[in-house]
């Protein structure tokens, strides 16, 4: 296997098209059916929590094979997508239904984002994710690439841990008690990252796969970390 020290992926292979295409289609429809709050275990959580942490698992996929330059690119597409989502169910809900369509309040009140909330999920998604990567990134270059499962675990709480609080604090400061909010910032942190550790297996054999497969092997040495970049 060819053990990559820059981040100079030539092509797009159809494996890597195929791990950036379930990041976005969890990261989607986890904001779509997080409206919907269940129970587990006693505690209420939004439904996305179903979904929502696989998106950090292809995450780690992402950046431990092709490295934190690819990742960067497919967490800004990820965003783009999720906005294009937003626009086009915003677009739909303002349009004029019609006349024998009476499900109009329905679709107001499952689909609808307030601004507050939009702006949350957004900052929350790109918060957490570019921690997400950057830990792992920086863990495989201090474990020489050993202990996988460290990095994947380590880099889930930290980004688990900035999405929940960031997320918490811009949708709901003012509308519940500061101490109603810390207890739901440290549940779904700890949800999220146990269902990260149940997971690590599969983790360990889509990793092993596709690095047998692409021959690729990513260690970020040289790699500028500015979140803000696209293709550099």
């Amino acid at each position: 296997m060819e053990n990559k020290k820059n981040n100079g992926l030539g092509a797009y292979s159809a494996w890597f098209v195929c791990i950036v295409a379930i990041f976005t289609t969890c990261l989607i429809t986890a904001n779509i059916v997080a409206v919907k709050l269940i129970r587990v275990c006693g505690l209420v959580v939004p439904a996305g929590i179903v979904i929502f942490p696989l998106s950090y698992v292809f995450g780690d996929v992402l950046t431990e094979v092709y490295g934190y330059r690819r990742a960067r690119q497919v967490i800004w597409l990820g965003f783009f997508c999720n906005l294009i989502t937003v626009a086009a169910i915003w677009a739909a809900q303002v349009l004029p239904p019609a006349p024998f369509w009476d499900a109009q309040v329905s679709y107001e009140r499952i689909l609808g984002y307030t601004p507050r909330l939009l702006a949350a999920s957004f900052a929350a998604y790109l918060a957490g994710e570019f921690v997400n990567a950057f830990v792992l990134a920086k863990m495989k270059i201090a474990t020489r690439g050993r202990w996988l499962w460290t990095r994947t675990i380590g880099s889930t709480i930290a980004g688990q841990a900035l999405d929940s609080a960031v997320f918490m604090t811009i949708a709901f400061t003012g509308a519940i008690p500061p101490g109603a909010m810390a207890s739901a910032i440290i549940t779904q942190w700890l949800l999220k990252s146990a269902y990260e550790t149940a997971v690590t297996p599969f983790t360990y054999w889509i990793v092993g796969f596709l690095k047998r497969r692409e021959g690729v092997d990513v260690y970020d040495h040289a790699t500028r970390f500015n979140p803000l970049l696209f293709a550099g």
